[in-house]
């Protein structure tokens, strides 16, 4: 049955139909995987045709920040099968469209069949989409070391935990006052996110810090330098 609380998203219905389905998948993916099959074909094999697509109500909320800040540079760490990806590029393409000036999406991902699967979903939803999206493959300590803009406005982290701090460190030179870090599943992993929440929430660290209550945690730090 169709939820009847507002969706801010502003697609045609094939995209809201697509996503729709792509997250109901992601959903039924996570019900079925056991720690049991996780230890038997280790991590990478299990993940690797695993969505782990961030929740339809967080990707809902980060659509809305993106366009109530107007962020026309945003960096996705672990596009995965490109769901969240969807969200963020036509966010940023309603606010390119409004302000005249140019953005980006940079994704990220180190699995090749994802990366492959990503784009075929980009293809589907049309809109302009893959044109305001750079997918970078291979290990993001690398492909995140590069030609970034020169602002980013947004950074979301939804990837392996032991990665986000590297990753963010890459990126926050590039920071400017008001950009946005969004860390998924803070609460459900925060024992693997130690590291990155100290980083954060030490003193003087530039960023305020506030943990939003979706399943799991979504944490919210915004940079004032």
């Amino acid at each position: 049955m169709a939820s009847s609380l507002p969706n801010p998203v502003q697609a045609p219905p094939h995209v809201h139909a697509l996503l729709d389905k792509l997250h109901a998948q992601s959903v039924e993916q996570e019900k079925t995987a056991t720690a049991a099959q996780l230890q038997a074909v280790g991590f990478d094999d299990f993940m690797r045709d695993k969505y782990i697509a961030l929740d339809q109500d967080k990707s809902q909320f980060v659509y809305q920040l993106i366009l109530s800040t107007g962020a026309r540079n945003v960096v996705e760490a672990g596009t995965s099968f490109g769901v969240s990806t969807i969200y963020l590029a036509l966010a940023v393409s309603q606010n390119i469209t409004i302000s005249g000036e140019k953005g980006l999406v940079t994704g990220t991902e180190n699995e090749p069949s994802k990366a492959a699967q990503a784009r075929l979903h980009w293809a589907e939803v049309g809109q302009g989409l893959e044109e305001i999206i750079e997918l970078r493959e291979g290990d993001l300590r690398e492909t995140l070391n590069v030609d970034l803009p020169e602002t980013v406005d947004l950074l979301l982290l939804d990837i392996w935990a032991p990665m986000a701090l590297p990753t963010l460190k890459l990126v926050q030179p590039h920071f400017k006052p008001g950009s946005t870090v969004l860390i998924d599943n803070t609460i459900g992993a925060a024992s693997g996110y130690k590291d990155l929440l100290t980083y954060l929430r030490a003193p003087g660290s530039g960023f305020t810090n506030l943990t939003l209550p979706y399943n799991k945690g979504l944490e919210m730090c915004v940079y004032v330098g």
